[in-house]
């Protein structure tokens, strides 16, 4: 049973790292306009909700959709900064550590 959640816990990251991944090559796709990068974002989508998908035939539906869309959301706004030049404002910052937070809280719930 441990082994079980362990490796759902796993697939659950891969599939949040698999959102971040969609996420931005959908900007690098320019609207579904550019073959390879929309490509690449399509097997990102399906491999992410296959996941997890996987995973939530273990974890509890509302843990794994939180942290599910917590890595993507969290991954997405740091690659954003780092690649894109997103704002790094104070309050942008301040709101990734809550969510952060909010992720620890739902795993020790869980």
């Amino acid at each position: 049973m441990m082994e079980e959640v362990l490796m759902a816990w796993f697939l659950l990251i891969v599939a949040g790292l698999l959102e971040i991944a969609w996420a931005l090559g959908l900007k690098a796709s320019e609207g579904f306009s550019r073959p390879l990068p929309s490509l690449f974002t399509i097997v990102a989508m399906v491999g992410s909700f296959y996941l997890l998908a996987q995973a939530m035939k273990v974890l509890p539906v509302g843990t794994a959709y939180a942290i599910w869309v917590g890595i993507g959301a969290v991954g997405t706004v740091l690659l954003g900064i780092l690649i894109h030049g997103d704002s790094a404002s104070s309050l942008r910052l301040i709101s990734l550590v809550l969510i952060l937070a909010g992720l620890v809280g739902l795993k020790l719930a869980a």
